[in-house]
């Protein structure tokens, strides 16, 4: 085989340290566009970015030049220093440091981005840590809690 053809989703979802609700308008839009051009300069396709008050879901397709874990790195480092300059009430922003990653096949992209369009018709229902937990679950990982949260 001569070419390396590649088609990788990825449902990428990390929260605000302790989850702090400081994702909050006008920023939550502007941050949005941030993390999408810093994964369009990465090569990594935004189809949907949102959240709430104290998360965010990203849904791209993957490079096959970046690792995931790199790309997750640069997008929490830069979008964190990123947010501290906008107001002085988010000069103590910073992301948890773990995260959830979730393949997403090619016929469930539509369904992973309406479920970030309605972030905040959901949350009025279920917390970040209830959400988090479903997912993990839907997606068979094991997890325990007392390493989850921070």
């Amino acid at each position: 085989m001569g070419q390396s053809l590649v088609r990788n989703y990825i449902h990428i979802v990390f929260s605000t340290k302790y989850r702090e609700p400081l994702i909050y308008p006008p920023y939550d839009k502007e941050l949005y566009n941030y993390i999408g051009r810093i994964c369009r300069n990465l090569d990594c396709t935004p189809i949907k970015i949102g959240g709430y008050t104290d998360h965010i879901h990203i849904l791209c397709r993957m490079s096959q030049k970046i690792a995931l874990m790199k790309l997750i790195e640069v997008l929490k480092s830069s979008s964190s220093k990123w947010m501290k300059t906008k107001d002085e009430s988010l000069r103590n922003f910073f992301w948890q440091n773990g995260y959830g990653a979730f393949s997403v096949n090619t016929r469930g992209v539509g369904i992973v981005t309406a479920y970030i369009d309605r972030q905040y018709e959901h949350h009025t229902k279920k917390n970040f840590q209830k959400e988090y937990r479903t997912l993990l679950k839907k997606h068979k990982v094991k997890f325990d809690e007392r390493y989850v949260w921070e």
